[in-house]
């Protein structure tokens, strides 16, 4: 019987083909991480306040687990401004590059998500 084709891997069990692809979901996928990003796509910098208020379903603690998982991922820039001392998050050029996947996301969204 012919082996079949699911997305480019092969075999469905086997990702070591198609890692990129799985690591990016790992990464996306998670929990508030994609609405993170998400909301930093439409936004100028953000202060921490300011997300927590986009985000009113997800804790403090949460938040900040995954800013600091996405400054490490280089998606997220931390930004303190010398002045004043206030910190502010703002998508990176790697980040930013995701905006027209998550706009298509959204897109589908509309469509097929209830």
């Amino acid at each position: 019987m012919p082996e079949e084709k699911q997305s480019g891997c092969i075999p469905a069990e086997d990702y070591s083909q198609c890692a990129h692809f799985v690591n990016a979901f790992k990464i996306i996928g998670k929990k508030w991480t994609g609405l993170i990003i998400s909301t930093l796509c439409d936004q100028k910098p953000l202060r921490f306040k300011d997300l927590t208020r986009s985000l009113t379903r997800c804790s403090d603690r949460v938040l900040v687990e995954r800013l600091h998982e996405l400054e490490e991922l280089k998606i997220v820039d931390r930004q303190v401004d010398a002045q004043t001392g206030i910190i502010s998050y703002r998508l990176t050029k790697k980040g930013a590059e995701l905006k027209p996947v998550f706009d298509q996301v959204h897109t589908w969204a509309d469509k097929w998500a209830e």
